[in-house]
């Protein structure tokens, strides 16, 4: 009878403690109501990402349950609560969407290619993108009559053949096709994924010419590609190719060592047509518009020239984002333009996270797949970044209107570009380290000089260009665009080549980067004290890059590539002929910025035609690897003993039985389900897959189809 006093108490004390949480909870929202909306998409989004993150269908389904019941949960804590309708609200959200990727998989569902194949085929082109600067021409194709191939391919010409390809046009060609692959190392670029959104069932090579109907010179080029065609003619070169992505957004004929150098100075966001380039065709169609309309005083008078200057330039932003391909990132700031001329006038505050969110929430009901990518995570967290910082009290007294010296208002002016630019660097650290293994560090800087030159030179003089060229008149205009330009190209190299422009990293933890990002959008959005708990989870997050090790070996998923660690931080290939491609991939994976060597090179390797065998690892962990890198055959027997002295044994080939090492054995077998493997050798050596074990998504369980040789003439697959 004692206890019953006691239990009661307890109990009391707990509920007490509870109701003064909640309370607490209650008086936070309320003081930051205003801000609570704009977690609306961040809930979405979360529901996107965890389907993406959960393997199976009975995951996704058992997510849906429990956001069910934290729904129901949240409507006990009672409607009439802020932080009651906030937790529902929230696991609606999240339950949509879920659903609302599942179902967008389900939608662009379509069969994909089984097994390599070389066969001969006819095909309707959709899509043609140069790339002169690499001799190439990618081909979107619907292939016709072929029910065992996919109904969309992507394949790549080499050549000139490619340029005067257009779409509409029936061709026939060989081509060699491989089902879309995908990441080759762990965190690298998934394309399968990509590719089962983008409808395309296999990728391949064009063998041979390519035959085309008799009536393929009767169908003109679109108006894009005799735009860049002619922008090509103007200007030459990579200046040429960036003078084409500003315009158009054909980035084919930029060399690679300029975009490689644009990437590593933190510029590649002017290459990519999206906010900045929007806004810029936008406000200037806008200025000339009012300059324009105002000369009528019956116009001004009315009214009538803010709507009619908006309507401008919003006609004028669509064009824009039609003639440059309508991709998702410059669809994505057309809306977020649209919405600001809508808050212009209907007279409210134009640039505020509002915006951003309804324009986030837009494009995820639209494209709910694009979240997951670079693209989407860059472009809002820039946005966010800057609106959020711009709308601080520090930065608006900083920026405010005085009565000062010119001189001191354009130093003002400089300083907070590059506050602007400091904090949009830090805002995207995270996602270029997750995504691409690297991040620049000297961004900010160039973006000072950059921006204001693409915006105000660049753009301009091209527009004008354009226009003048109608009449004959547009050279003075082109030779201050490539100028400008060329300027550009130089201020690239001469960052990206400064020491330390770029920071590397082997491989962002999924759940750090997860950490990040929430504690990031709790500084963002929050505004009052209890945003800087986001602080914790933000520097949490950012630790995993600091003690994330590097691994010992890097395995592709095809078993050919292997590439070891040394001394000294760098790397060395098996194969040293391998391609840039392979070289690019490993380097990003192993998180370094300087070229791979050659394993065979090394003192401690000891290489026949067929293995190398070495000793990886430093001080008293080492362990003994035996790689295949011949391609005849080696009886099992031969074998054994060598094997039994490794600890780990990797093969292209299937090996025999009696081939087993002491710790790990990998062979065409054990790389098919596990794809690249990341080997870390420590005291408890581990390693991590690309694939992992049953997993579901749709893009790993399609539908596959065989995909006959057939020799049909290519001439006959053209009519």
């Amino acid at each position: 009878m004692a206890t019953r006093p006691l239990q009661t108490s307890i109990g009391s004390r707990v509920a007490y403690r509870l109701r003064r949480t909640i309370g607490a909870v209650e008086a936070r929202l309320d003081a930051e109501r205003e801000r609570i909306g704009l977690w609306l998409p961040v809930a979405l989004g979360t529901g996107i990402v965890l389907w993406f993150a959960l393997p199976t269908p009975a995951y996704w389904i058992g997510l849906l349950f429990l956001l069910g019941g934290m729904f129901l949960g949240a409507l006990l804590i009672g409607w009439d609560r802020r932080i009651g309708r906030m937790v529902a609200v929230g696991c609606a959200a999240m339950a949509i969407g879920v659903l609302l990727i599942w179902a967008r998989s389900l939608w662009v569902a379509a069969p994909v290619l089984g097994q390599p194949i070389t066969t001969a085929f006819s095909a309707e082109v959709e899509q043609v993108d140069p790339l002169p600067a690499k001799g190439e021409t990618r081909l979107i194709v619907l292939p016709r009559g072929r029910t065992d191939l996919p109904p969309r391919l992507r394949v790549t010409l080499r050549g000139d053949a490619g340029l005067t390809i257009v779409p509409g046009e029936r061709i026939g060609l060989r081509a060699r096709l491989m089902p879309p692959p995908a990441a080759s190392l762990p965190g690298g670029y998934d394309f399968a994924q990509r590719a089962w959104f983008d409808g395309i069932g296999a990728v391949g090579t064009v063998l041979g010419d390519v035959a085309r109907a008799p009536d393929a010179g009767k169908i003109q080029q679109p108006l894009r590609a005799r735009l860049s065609v002619h922008i090509h003619e103007q200007v030459s070169g990579s200046p040429g190719g960036i003078a084409a992505a500003f315009v158009t957004g054909d980035r084919g004929a930029i060399s690679p060592e300029d975009e490689a150098a644009m990437r590593r100075s933190g510029l590649a966001h002017l290459l990519s047509i999206s906010g900045l380039h929007v806004t810029a065709v936008i406000g200037f169609t806008m200025l000339l518009a009012m300059r324009l309309l105002a000369l009528s005083r019956r116009m001004a008078l009315a009214g009538y020239v803010l709507p009619l200057a908006a309507a401008a330039g919003a006609l004028a932003g669509a064009g824009y984002t039609w003639l440059a391909g309508a991709e998702v990132p410059t669809l994505r700031s057309l809306i977020a333009a649209l919405l600001v001329l809508v808050a212009l006038l209907l007279g409210r505050e134009a640039l505020t996270l509002r915006l951003v969110a309804a324009g986030a929430l837009l494009v995820l009901a639209w494209r709910p797949e694009a979240l997951v990518g670079p693209s989407f995570q860059l472009s809002f967290a820039a946005v966010t970044a800057i609106v959020a910082l711009h709308k601080s009290a520090m930065m608006r007294s900083f920026l405010a209107r005085r009565d000062e010296a010119l001189v001191r208002r354009l130093w003002r002016g400089l300083a907070g570009l590059l506050i602007t630019g400091v904090v949009v660097e830090l805002a995207l650290a995270p996602i270029a380290l997750f995504h691409f293994h690297k991040a620049g560090l000297y961004g900010a800087l160039a973006n000072v000089v950059a921006i204001p030159l693409t915006t105000f030179v660049v753009m301009p003089a091209e527009g004008l260009a354009l226009l003048f060229d109608s009449i004959g008149l547009g050279a003075p205009f082109w030779w201050v665009a490539e100028k400008a330009l060329t300027l550009l190209i130089v201020l690239a190299h001469r960052v990206a080549d400064a020491p330390g422009a770029v920071a590397t990293l082997p491989r962002f933890p999924p759940w750090g980067f997860s950490a990040a990002m929430v504690g990031g959008l709790w500084i963002l959005i929050w505004t009052t004290r209890w945003r800087w708990l986001g602080v914790m989870p933000l520097m949490i997050g950012m630790a995993t890059v600091l003690v994330a090790p590097r691994p010992d070996l890097l395995i592709t998923s095809d078993g050919r590539n292997i590439a070891a660690a040394v001394p000294g931080g760098g790397y060395a290939l098996l194969r040293d002929r391998s391609g840039d491609f392979v070289r690019d991939t490993m380097s990003e994976a192993a998180g370094i910025d300087t070229p791979l060597g050659a394993l065979a090179d090394l003192e401690q390797v000891e290489c026949n035609p067929d293995f190398c065998r070495w000793r990886q690892g430093e001080g008293e962990v080492q362990r003994v690897i035996l790689a295949a890198r011949g391609r005849d055959r080696v009886e099992g027997a031969d074998m054994a003993a060598a094997c039994a002295a490794a600890d780990v044994v990797v093969s292209d080939r299937w090996l025999p039985r009696e081939c087993v090492g002491r710790w790990l054995t990998i062979d065409r077998d054990s790389l098919a389900a596990s794809g690249g493997l990341a080997i870390y050798l420590g005291k408890t050596p581990k390693a991590v897959a690309t694939l992992e074990a049953g997993d579901g998504h749709p893009w790993r369980h399609a539908q596959q189809l065989s995909g006959n040789d057939e020799a049909v003439p290519k001439a006959a697959l053209a009519q």
